[in-house]
């Protein structure tokens, strides 16, 4: 683990220099995650701008336990979480099936998806669904975990899951099928 002491301690003093340096060492990694769940990247650099004044506003919380980014991914991520609650984005969905098992015949065309390929199809999603496809999926979040971050219920957190993964699919094979057709 890295030793931020330093910058944290010039960073609680309200030392511009060391604040700077703190962004400069977080903020790209952290802007590909405010990426995830935001519409576009205008809405991402406001999560990420907002993140960092709540980092630097909560340094003296952090209790050097644990990795200090792993502290900062948790502010930038709630801080996204706030944005969509306030914003009264989540919903039920009604759906007859829970979690349906991954089409092993699409691996082949995941392979070939870049990353960016696949981030710009997880921000098609509705907010909603990008929330807890992205808590679930990339963060690990349980659907009892999601669901009290987010305060829903489970199967309002199963359900968004499902259908969020289902228009993945969808789009997947529909950016397949155009990428053979040109190939």
């Amino acid at each position: 683990m890295d030793n931020y002491s330093d910058i944290i301690k010039a960073c609680i003093k309200g030392n511009r220099v060391a604040q700077n340096r703190l962004y400069q060492l977080f903020s790209d990694k952290m802007y590909g995650l405010c990426l995830r769940y935001a519409e576009d990247e205008d809405e991402a650099k406001d999560i990420l701008q907002d993140g960092f004044i709540k980092v630097f506003l909560k340094l003296k919380q952090f209790n050097n336990k644990g990795s200090f980014e792993g502290w900062i991914r948790r502010i930038i991520v709630n801080t996204a979480l706030e944005r969509f609650r306030d914003k009264n984005y989540l919903f039920a969905v009604n759906m007859a099936n829970e979690i349906e098992a991954a089409d092993k015949s699409y691996n082949h065309i995941l392979s070939d998806l870049s990353a960016n390929d696949l981030l710009k199809l997880i921000q098609e999603l509705s907010p909603q669904y990008r929330m807890v496809f992205n808590l679930y999926a990339i963060e690990g979040y349980s659907h009892k975990e999601i669901c009290k971050k987010l305060n829903i219920k489970e199967g309002t957190s199963k359900s968004n899951l499902s259908r969020a993964r289902e228009i993945l699919k969808e789009k997947v094979k529909k950016q397949y099928i155009v990428s053979v057709n040109f190939s």
